[in-house]
């Protein structure tokens, strides 16, 4: 099974892929049409079992309000960044849908401060504190060490958990004060994850 870390390495690729994403906007309306089109045809294979629309995957991640204006990105087997859609009226927001190779949906939304956290962690650098992020994934996501921030799959000590539909708050220790830290959470209640690692972040199961 995928690990969390793989899916967050696609998810820093997207975030690097933000800027070019809002500078396409700039172009004209027939380039980005051109551009959207092959994307979505590209990419058809990567969306969700459920969905072969790579927009409305990606749009399940987050509220709908939210989602309707976020930039769209897909992350091809060879790590290839696709704009599928570009943000719209101003949204700091990017979405991408499922990812092919896990075995269920794990489409995400972040914010912009959460793509920065995600570089921070993709480069083995500190991420920026006091800078806090939002990342949604409302239909679940792939199972993750609890301990670890780079574990590729389960092993006897590295605190293999499994969670459903979520919010993660990331880029502030000051948010995380409060909240349960050991190694092996109540998955059904916010709590730490990565906790004593620079990315410790705050895990806050939702119904969908």
């Amino acid at each position: 099974m995928t690990s969390m870390g793989l899916r967050v390495l696609l998810v820093a690729g997207a975030a690097f892929a933000v800027g070019a994403c809002n500078k396409t906007a700039t172009t004209s309306d027939k380039t980005t049409t051109t551009e959207t089109n092959t994307s979505t045809t590209t990419n058809e294979g990567t969306a969700s079992s459920e969905s072969k629309d790579p927009v409305a995957s990606a749009e399940s991640a987050a509220p709908a309000a939210l989602a309707h204006d976020a930039a769209i990105v897909t992350v091809g087997p060879d790590a290839k960044i696709t704009q599928v859609r570009a943000a719209q009226n101003g949204s700091t927001w990017t979405c991408m849908p499922d990812a092919p190779d896990t075995p269920g949906p794990d489409p995400m939304c972040f914010d912009a401060n959460a793509g920065k956290w995600v570089q921070a962690w993709a480069g083995h650098k500190p991420p920026p504190d006091g800078t806090p992020g939002v990342m949604y994934m409302l239909e679940g996501g792939t199972d993750a060490s609890n301990t670890d921030p780079y574990a590729k799959s389960p092993t006897a000590d590295n605190d293999w958990i499994k969670t459903g539909p979520h919010i993660m708050i990331v880029g502030s220790k000051a948010a995380l004060a409060g909240y349960p830290s050991g190694a092996k959470p109540d998955t059904g209640s916010p709590y730490v994850m990565w906790a004593g690692t620079p990315y410790a972040h705050l895990m806050v199961p939702v119904s969908k």
